[in-house]
């Protein structure tokens, strides 16, 4: 679940959102909330000297001592922002008895009875009221506890440097002092005074509402310039707030602010109130739970109607027609659909699939197109140097080194040119190493460079030189660049990217004795020879160039364009090996008719080699593969036109992902789509599912996303689309069940009234049935076991209703069948006797009750036989069963409640007789499925 509360708040989430004029109002509040003083507007008018001064800290090494951190952790405690819960459960329980006008309806009943002397009537209709009433709230109270631990599932990260050491924690444990750094992508975790930037930009869209990003500075902010020194928030230029997202650059910061002391704090209470929009599942159960409450209504009033026409009691009449009202409306229907979409989610979490929006759940079953990113999703993303090449020492294409194969030799390689490129890996290079990991913590591809260094015995020198500029590495640019000094006062520049921008940009190279030669069309060629020889392997190619600055050009600014005249030093092929998970995924779904479409950044010949290995068809790469340039000529009706038969996408940028998106929706497809970028939050966020990485994300991508892979797998999709079937299939087990149950105890009164028959249930015992309909046993048929086979039928349409005409035609069935043996019983019962007993009613309704656990069982499944689901795979189905039977015998057999129920003891052979009627609702059932096989069957066959 999201845990951005402004994101309802500011129509983020693309669900239900307040009207204008609650907006208005809150965007008031939210203001002045803003605009108090705290320690953001306290800290952006100090320099950085006084900042580190007034916190006791180190802009280096961070806080040095632990006791100073339990200290400070004690005096502001921890770095959250939870919503505070006064109200007692007592009390909620308390107003939940009149919240609900139909329990309002039956306390009067019972009050009215009391006044004319029917004390056990009264005495009974209350326990009764106690019971259905704490039924609901357990099922609402479970149903708020499943949505706040949704909110615990993806908790907030930063990189903390601390004692001198930098580590990625919680962001929780956070304190005032505390030194952070912080990247592309990353959520600012706290306040921050900002002490460090490059070319830095935040979105502050989610606190401000400006959806422009910010330029950020480390220098303070004047304070005389502003009426009473009070620095507006969108000006506090040197603070980086709690809760936004870095868009650009990265920088360093010293925590001023943390929980609800930060500006996101400021005004999260007033954002409490705002109610969390329903689920559309939710709304089309609460449209139904109406129309069937309507429909209800008119057919109870006329029993009641008939029944006091008839000369009936007019207190009996309303206390059967109240209680029916209770047990035929479902109005625990929206509350078990919740907690059902919720114990899935949670279910998923487990399987590594974290679904962050309710909506997204009902989505997954009809997703039918899969777009995925190759590194990382498709690979393991754990790259490493698996071949050299430069043009100077190796000369032709055929002469690779192979790093992989002569690892124990690797020095008696090191030529001037590979040294060179080695270097250049290493300085132009962010990834970090971690002595609380004992790893190095960054870009898989800069720690794969800085980890091949040891075999050829070489050192980092990053600690050597002082970097003075950095452009970092963009989809767009498809390069990163870092300007150097080193002791001697020589500024270089250090280039690594995709071959053809470095190659364009080159027009000398580097030969195996370290001079500087003029880089020929011949050499072009054979660079470019080589650098697909390594895509064809399926390895990722990255090329190395370097750019020395004359003593009167080393002050100028480090830009795109100076990025010319490179001097070529040499490739390296990297090797990131599929997922072995990945194949047999990507057959299971294609045999479900989802298409798979890999995206990447890579050559064609990279993607081909790895689409082979992992499964995707390519079976002529003309058709089924379109590179980014040809993308960029294609209009969005062009792509739709021809995206059908395409299953890859090479040397695409995120801005391409969008296109991909926009043509797949025009289609009519529903789309999952895989990012871990800033540059894939449009896509992520355009698409039906977006679909982010866990491990090698950005906050950024994973703000934007449905759902997150906590492992970053993609067959965790498989499992994802899987359970969101199974939580569909189950809700429309369960709804069978309810409605099933509903119609029959509706249809068993209104034929009794009409047909002048006596009730053939008192109050007491519908609303014992109501209890069963809405209790334990319909929300273990939503926890049904996935069955495995949901993944073979064709994704679901959007447009599918819940309730579809095999749904409705086997809820009537079912009905009907309750209906005939539950009046066969009753009248069979009174025809002996000729009148109404308690042993008729007694007979009526544990016939009933008895159908009732039939027909769940029944409904744990569809299509398959429960002897094929087994009977004993779904726990918690067998314990409500087990509770409810127990539940009907205490009923019958122990006095206090006989006195309740109006019942009496009945015999084994009874029991016997009454278990063969109504066994006759899984019987009819068990043939409906069978049925239903053959057919399918014999569709299939005639099909091969």
């Amino acid at each position: 679940m999201s845990d951005n509360p402004f994101a309802n708040f500011l129509g983020g989430d693309g669900e239900d959102s307040n009207s204008p004029e609650d907006n208005i109002e809150l965007l008031t509040a939210a203001t002045e909330a803003l605009s108090k003083p705290n320690a953001s507007l306290e800290y952006c008018t100090q320099s950085i000297k006084d900042t580190i001064r007034n916190l006791e800290t180190d802009g280096e090494k961070g806080l040095s001592s632990m006791h100073e951190v339990e200290r400070r952790r004690d005096i502001h405690g921890a770095n959250e922002v939870v919503a505070e819960d006064d109200e007692s459960l007592f009390k909620k329980f308390i107003e939940t008895f009149v919240e609900d006008r139909l329990i309002l309806l039956l306390i009067g009943s019972a009050v009215v009875s009391a006044i004319m002397g029917n004390f056990d009537d009264a005495v009974s209709i209350t326990l009764a009221i106690v019971i259905v009433v704490t039924v609901g709230f357990v099922q609402e109270y479970k149903s708020e506890k499943s949505l706040e631990a949704l909110n615990k599932l993806v908790p907030a990260e930063c990189h903390l440097i601390r004692f001198g050491k930098e580590a990625n924690t919680l962001a929780s444990g956070l304190v005032p002092g505390d030194l952070v750094s912080f990247r592309i992508g990353d959520r600012i975790p706290a306040d921050l005074r900002l002490i460090e930037t490059f070319e830095l930009s935040i979105d502050e869209s989610s606190l401000t509402g400006e959806n422009e990003p910010v330029h950020k500075s480390a220098k303070h902010v004047s304070p005389e310039a502003y009426p009473g020194h009070m620095v507006p928030i969108a000006d506090r230029t040197c603070i980086a707030y709690m809760g936004t997202l870095v868009k650009e650059g990265h920088g360093k910061g010293i925590v001023v602010g943390t929980g609800k002391n930060t500006s996101f704090g400021a005004v999260f209470e007033m954002m409490n109130e705002i109610e969390k929009p329903k689920t559309p599942l939710q709304h089309s159960m609460d449209k139904l739970g109406k129309d069937l409450s309507l429909g209800s209504f008119v057919v109870i009033g006329c029993i009641c109607l008939i029944g006091v026409l008839q000369g009936r009691s007019w207190l009996e009449m309303f206390q059967i027609s109240v209680s029916l009202a209770v047990a035929a409306i479902p109005e625990g229907l929206p509350i078990i659909v919740t907690v059902t979409l919720a114990l899935g989610v949670l279910r998923m979490a487990k399987r590594k699939a974290i679904v962050r929006r309710l909506p997204s759940v009902e989505t997954l079953g009809s997703v039918n197109v899969i777009c995925s990113d190759k590194t990382g999703t498709l690979t393991s993303n754990h790259m490493t140097v698996a071949k050299m090449w430069c043009l100077g020492s190796m000369s032709n294409k055929t002469n690779l080194l192979d790093v992989i194969k002569n690892k124990n030799s690797l020095k008696n390689y090191l030529t001037e040119d590979v040294k060179n490129t080695l270097l250049i890996g290493n300085l132009c290079n962010n990834a970090t190493f971690s002595q609380e990991h004992v790893k190095y913590l960054g870009n898989p591809t800069d720690i794969a460079l800085l980890e091949q260094l040891q075999g050829f015995e070489m050192q980092d020198l990053r600690g050597t030189m002082t970097k003075l500029k950095e452009i970092p590495f963009n989809s767009k640019r498809k390069f990163m660049a870092t300007k150097m000094i080193n002791s001697n006062g020589k500024v270089t520049i250090y280039i690594k990217g995709a071959f053809e921008k470095i190659l364009e940009r080159s027009n000398g190279y580097i030969n195996e004795n370290g001079k500087t030669e003029k880089l020929t069309q011949a050499n072009r060629d054979t660079i470019i020879d080589c650098a697909n020889t390594l895509a064809s392997e399926g390895l990722r190619v990255l090329a190395f160039a370097e750019l020395p600055l004359k003593e009167e050009n080393k002050d100028e600014n480090l830009t795109e364009e100076i990025i010319s005249n490179l001097t070529f030093s040499g490739l390296i092929g990297m090797n990131d090996p599929p997922r072995p998970t990945v194949k047999p995924a990507i057959e299971q779904l294609l045999q479900g008719g989802v298409h798979i479409i890999m995206i990447t950044g890579d050559s064609v010949n990279t993607a081909v080699n790895i689409a082979r290995q992992i499964g995707i068809p390519v079976i002529d790469p003309k058709l089924s593969v379109l590179s980014g340039e040809k993308l960029d000529e294609m209009t969005d009706d062009q792509l739709a036109n021809v995206i059908d038969h395409v299953n890859i996408f090479a040397r695409a940028t995120p801005e391409h992902k969008l296109n991909i998106v926009r043509a797949l929706r025009k289609r009519g497809d529903i789309v999952a789509m895989t990012g871990d970028g800033v540059n894939d939050a449009p896509a992520l966020k355009l698409a039906d599912i977006g679909v982010s990485m866990g491990k090698m994300g950005t906050d950024v991508a994973k703000e934007a996303s449905d759902m997150v892979l906590t492992d970053d797998d993609f067959s965790t999709i498989l499992t994802a689309i899987e359970e969101g079937k199974g939580i569909f299939n189950n809700i429309q087990n369960f709804l069978t069940f309810q409605l099933s149950t509903s119609v029959a105890a509706l249809s068993l009164i209104a034929l009794s009234t009409t047909f002048n028959l006596p009730n053939p249930l008192n109050a007491m015992q519908i609303l014992w049935i109501n209890i069963l309909m809405d209790g334990p046993p319909a929300q273990s048929l939503g926890v049904e076991p996935v069955d495995h086979e949901v993944m073979k039928k064709p994704p679901r349409k959007r447009s599918e209703k819940i309730l579809t005409s095999a749904v409705l035609r086997r809820l009537l069935g079912t009905a009907i069948c309750i209906i005939l043996g539950t009046t066969y019983v009753f009248v069979k019962e009174m025809a002996e006797d000729g009148k109404v007993t308690a042993r008729d009613t007694t007979m009526t309704f544990t016939c009933f009750v008895f159908f009732d656990m039939f027909n769940a069982l029944a409904c744990r499944h569809t299509t398959k036989s429960i002897f094929e689901v087994g009977l004993f795979t779904n726990k918690m189905f067998n314990l409500a069963v087990g509770l409810s039977l127990l539940g009907q015998m205490c009923a019958i057999y122990i006095p206090f409640f006989q006195r309740i129920f109006k019942t009496e003891a009945l015999s084994f052979t009874d029991l016997l007789f009454l278990l063969m009627i109504s066994s006759s609702v899984f019987i009819v059932d068990e043939l409906r499925k069978y049925y239903y096989r053959k057919q399918s069957e014999s569709y299939y066959y005639s099909n091969v």
